[in-house]
C-alpha cells in the first residue's frame, strides 16, 4: 500500500496535540462582531477538540 498524501487543506486548520487528539479553531469569529455577546466573542477564541469519527476522517486526511 502506497503512503497516503496529505490533506494540505485540512492541516492547516487542524494540529494534532502531543497528547494525538485534534484540535480546531472556532468559527464566526471574523466580522459582525457587535451583535455577539462578550461571552459569545471570549468562547470563539478558545480552541476546540473534535471528537469521534470526524477525528478518525481528519486523522486519515493527515495521514497520521
Amino acid at each position: 500500500m502506497p503512503k497516503l498524501k496529505t490533506h494540505k487543506g485540512t492541516a492547516k486548520r487542524v494540529r494534532i496535540t502531543n497528547n494525538g487528539k485534534i484540535v480546531r479553531e472556532r468559527a464566526f469569529g471574523n466580522h459582525i462582531l457587535a451583535k455577539k455577546s462578550k461571552a459569545r466573542k471570549r468562547n470563539m477564541k478558545t480552541p476546540a477538540v473534535v471528537k469521534g469519527k470526524i477525528a478518525k476522517n481528519i486523522k486519515t486526511a493527515l495521514g497520521a
